[in-house]
């Protein structure tokens, strides 16, 4: 028996946040064919920004890497949201990170590597991702990450 994203939640002793409700125009997963679009997730905890501020000024590459490491456990958590079993997910197709941070940052791949090793360990080879990683001098809520994903289903 093989072993399931859940398996693999379980394992790394991860829980799933309550998927976040959108606080604006738009829905949290987009669905067109065998295709989900995440919106942007941000490093929101229990309600609460992990932390606050810029990368390069307030916020250490390690605590960003943490940050988007929460932001897509975020997207995991609208996955299941929506689809109600991790199993339907057939790839992580693509990830595209946003990164605050002052105009000198160069570590963003550093900082997005959160996210992507966390896909890549709960999906296994099926979340081997193309990525896009951009800085930008702010996000909402004054987040240092926001991580959103394409996805195939079954």
């Amino acid at each position: 028996m093989s072993e399931t994203p859940t398996d693999r939640l379980a394992a790394l002793g991860l829980f799933l946040p309550k998927a976040a409700a959108p606080v604006a125009t738009y829905v949290a997963v987009a669905r067109t064919g065998s295709l989900l679009v995440v919106s942007g997730q941000l490093p929101l905890s229990g309600g609460t920004l992990k932390a606050t501020g810029k990368l390069g000024e307030d916020v250490t590459p390690e605590l960003g890497r943490e940050c988007a490491e929460l932001c897509f456990l975020n997207v995991v958590a609208q996955l299941q949201a929506e689809l109600g079993d991790l199993g339907r997910v057939k790839r992580i197709v693509r990830l595209g990170g946003f990164i605050a941070c002052v105009p000198d940052f160069t570590q963003h791949a550093t900082v997005m590597n959160g996210a992507s090793d966390l896909a890549v360990a709960i999906f296994g080879d099926a979340g081997r991702h193309a990525r896009s990683t951009i800085g930008v001098p702010s996000l909402p809520l004054d987040a240092p990450v926001e991580v959103e994903a394409l996805v195939e289903i079954a």
